[in-house]
C-alpha cells in the first residue's frame, strides 16, 4: 500500500510541479494576453497631424516576446542564462517586439517591427532557456535540476509575485451594518477588461434605495432605471418581481413620479452629478452610464435596457435580504473568491504601462509635427519606458491601484521556504483591522489552502499559503459556454 502510494507521487511529479498553475498564468499572459492588451488600444489617432495630410492612424498589432538575451558593450548579442544574470546583477528579461504601421488619408504608407521594451521572464516558464534543458544540462549551466522555477530574477535578486487574493467580480454581496445611515449595504464590483467600478446600493430610513458609482453619489434607484430607456412604472414592478408587489418598491417608484420619461430622468441625473453645460447634459449624463454603470455588460447605447432590468433584479436581491427572507453570500467562501497570480498581476501593470507608452508616443508624435521635423514614426517610440515602469513595479513591490508588497525577494532559508514563499496567498484585507471571519478557517479551504501556515500577530489568517497539491484553474466558465456545452448534450430550450 505505502509503496503504490509512493509510485503516484512520483508519476504526479513527472508532469507537474508546485507552481505548475503560477507558470501556466505566466505562459498565457505572454501567450494571449498581451496581444489582447494591444488590440484594446487599437488605433491611435493624434489630434495635431501635419498640414498636408487629411487624417493620421497608428496602429499596433502583432505583439511577440522573444527569449532571453545579452547585448554586450561592443553590441554583441547573446542568449542570458539565470546564472548569469544572478552573478552579474541583472535582469532576466526578453525583449517585446510590436508592428508598428501608419496609415495616411486610409493608406498604409510605413510598417515596422520594433522593439518597445522588455519583460522579466519567470524561471521554467516557455520564455526560460531552462524550460527545454534536460538534468544534465541544468547541471552544466550551473542550475539546480530540483529548483521548480516561477520566479524572476531583477538586478541579479529572486522576486516571487505573491498571489491576490480578492472578492470575485461581478457578483452583489449584502452586508448588515452595525451603525449609519442604511441597515443593510450591497456592494458589487463591475468588471471589464481595464474597468473595475465598485457599485453600492443603501437604503436610506426614508425607504428610498441610492446607488453609488463613479461620478453618481448615492442616487435615487429608479431615475437610473428610467434614464436607461425602462420609463414605465408597471415594467420596472414586472422586472423586480411579476409574483409579488413590495412595498418598498412602490415607495421608491413613487418617490420619482415626477420623472414621465428618459430624456425627464437623464436631466434629473445630470443635476446630480453636477454637469451645468446644457447643450451636453443629457449626452454626457448618458455616456457615464454607458461607460461606468455594470460595464460587464456592456459599455454600448444598446445594452441600457439589459442593465436597467438587472437593476431591477438586484433591487429584488436587496429587498428579500433586508427583510430577512433570504440568506446573504458568504463573502468567506471559497466560491466567491479569485486569486490573481503572476499572469493577472502582469496584465494589470502591462495595461496601465501601454497605456502610459501610447500617451508618450502621441506626445513625441505631435512635439516633432509643432516643430516642423516630423518624418517618421519609428523616433517617436521610447523602448526605455515600458522596461523601466515594469522593472520599477516588479523591483520595488509597488503594483497599479494602491497596492503593495505585491513582488519580494524569494526566501531562501531551505529548499522547503522556497517553496512555501512561492506557494503564498495574500488578502487585501489590511492587517491593522479585525476582520474575525476573513481571518477564520473555513470549510471551503480543505484541500485549497493550508490551514496550519499562518502567521502570528496582526496578518494571521490574511497571509496563508496554498495546499501542496492545489491547483488554480485559469478562467472562469461564462454561462454561454456552459449552455452551448448543455445543448450540445441535447438540452433543448
Amino acid at each position: 500500500m505505502v509503496k503504490s502510494y509512493k509510485k503516484i507521487i512520483s508519476n504526479y511529479f513527472k508532469e507537474h510541479s508546485f507552481v505548475e498553475s503560477n507558470i501556466r498564468s505566466f505562459n498565457r499572459f505572454a501567450e494571449k494576453d498581451l496581444q489582447r492588451i494591444v488590440d484594446e488600444v487599437g488605433e491611435v489617432v493624434p489630434t495635431i497631424i501635419p498640414q498636408e495630410f487629411e487624417n493620421y492612424k497608428i496602429k499596433l498589432n502583432n505583439v511577440k516576446i522573444g527569449m532571453p538575451e545579452i547585448i554586450e558593450a561592443d553590441g554583441s548579442k547573446r542568449i542570458l542564462l539565470p546564472r548569469e544574470a544572478r552573478l552579474r546583477q541583472l535582469t532576466y528579461a526578453a525583449p517585446i517586439t510590436i508592428t508598428v504601421s501608419a496609415h495616411i488619408n486610409g493608406v498604409q504608407r510605413e510598417s515596422f517591427t520594433t522593439e518597445i521594451g522588455k519583460l522579466p521572464i519567470m524561471l521554467k516558464s516557455k520564455f526560460c532557456h531552462l524550460s527545454t534543458m534536460k538534468d544534465d544540462e541544468l547541471i552544466k549551466a550551473g542550475e539546480d535540476p530540483a529548483d521548480i522555477g516561477g520566479y524572476f530574477i531583477l538586478n541579479g535578486n529572486e522576486r516571487v509575485l505573491i498571489a491576490v487574493e480578492d472578492l470575485a467580480s461581478n457578483k452583489m454581496f449584502i452586508k448588515k451594518n452595525a451603525s449609519g445611515p442604511s441597515k443593510y449595504t450591497a456592494k458589487l464590483y463591475s468588471e471589464q477588461t481595464n474597468y473595475r467600478i465598485p457599485h453600492t446600493l443603501e437604503q436610506m430610513k426614508d425607504g428610498v434605495i441610492h446607488l453609488s458609482f463613479a461620478r453618481f453619489r448615492r442616487v435615487p434607484i429608479v431615475p437610473i432605471i428610467k434614464a436607461l430607456g425602462l420609463t414605465k412604472d408597471q415594467d420596472i414592478m414586472q422586472f423586480i418581481s411579476s409574483e409579488k408587489i413590495y412595498d418598498d418598491v412602490i415607495l421608491n417608484i413613487y418617490e420619482s413620479r415626477e420623472l414621465k420619461n428618459q430624456d425627464e430622468a437623464v436631466e434629473f441625473l445630470a443635476k446630480r452629478i453636477g454637469l451645468t453645460q446644457k447643450e451636453l447634459r443629457a449626452e454626457r449624463t448618458l455616456e457615464q452610464l454607458d461607460r461606468y454603470l455594470l460595464p460587464h455588460l456592456g459599455m454600448t447605447s444598446k445594452d441600457r435596457i439589459a442593465k436597467a432590468q438587472n437593476l431591477c433584479k438586484i433591487i429584488r436581491r436587496f429587498i428579500l435580504v433586508a427583510s430577512e427572507k433570504v440568506e446573504t453570500l458568504n463573502q468567506d467562501h471559497y466560491v466567491n473568491k479569485r486569486l490573481k497570480l503572476s499572469g493577472d498581476l502582469l496584465e494589470d501593470l502591462f495595461r496601465v504601462n501601454m497605456r502610459s507608452l501610447v500617451q508618450d508616443m502621441l506626445y513625441n508624435f505631435q512635439r516633432l509635427v509643432k516643430r516642423g521635423k516630423f518624418n517618421s514614426i519609428r523616433i517617436v517610440i521610447r523602448e526605455q519606458l515600458l522596461s523601466s515602469r515594469i522593472k520599477s513595479a516588479m523591483a520595488t513591490g509597488s503594483w497599479p491601484g494602491g497596492r503593495t508588497g505585491i513582488s519580494q525577494n524569494i526566501s531562501r532559508t531551505n529548499a522547503v521556504d522556497a517553496v512555501s514563499h512561492l506557494q503564498r496567498v495574500v488578502s487585501l484585507l489590511t492587517s491593522s483591522q479585525e476582520n474575525f471571519e476573513a481571518r477564520a478557517l473555513h470549510s471551503t479551504h480543505w484541500g485549497r489552502l493550508c490551514p496550519v501556515e499562518t502567521p502570528e500577530g496582526t496578518p494571521i489568517g490574511l497571509r496563508k499559503n496554498l495546499a501542496m497539491l492545489a491547483t488554480i484553474t485559469e478562467a472562469e466558465l461564462s454561462n454561454d459556454k456552459i449552455i452551448k456545452q448543455l445543448e450540445t448534450l441535447g438540452l433543448r430550450k
